[in-house]
């Protein structure tokens, strides 16, 4: 759904009331999709290359990298620089019957701040 930019896939695989452990995403599918539609407007070229899957029982964990250019909307109150970000995080969703009903995400958040210049790297 990310690297497609399949906006349809929300629907099919993100639960109604799905939920995360990042506030700022709120709750539910269609907060997912908000935040979906952001990203993709603030990062055109945004892609998610996975490093690693870990299934067991309901559980799957994904270590991931994001890559992306800001070339387009304002993000986090920044407007577009062609910033480029590379960033590494790690999901642990909880799926059943394909869908995803709530999920964990740990990124480096800080990094890609400063990658976009919102704050002076330490």
């Amino acid at each position: 759904m990310w690297n497609q930019k399949d906006e349809s896939a929300i629907d099919r695989f993100i639960a109604l009331d799905a939920a995360g452990n990042d506030p700022k995403f709120g709750v539910g599918r269609e907060s997912f999709r908000e935040q979906w539609k952001k990203w993709h407007a603030a990062f055109p070229d945004l892609h998610f290359d996975v490093r690693e899957i870990i299934a067991e029982g309901d559980r799957v964990v994904t270590r991931w990298h994001l890559t992306g250019t800001h070339t387009g909307a304002e993000y986090l109150g920044k407007e577009a620089s062609g910033a480029k970000i590379a960033v590494d995080g790690v999901s642990i969703d909880t799926i059943k019957d394909g869908v995803v009903l709530d999920g964990f995400d740990a990124w480096d958040s800080l990094g890609f701040r400063e990658q976009l210049g919102i704050i002076k790297p330490l």
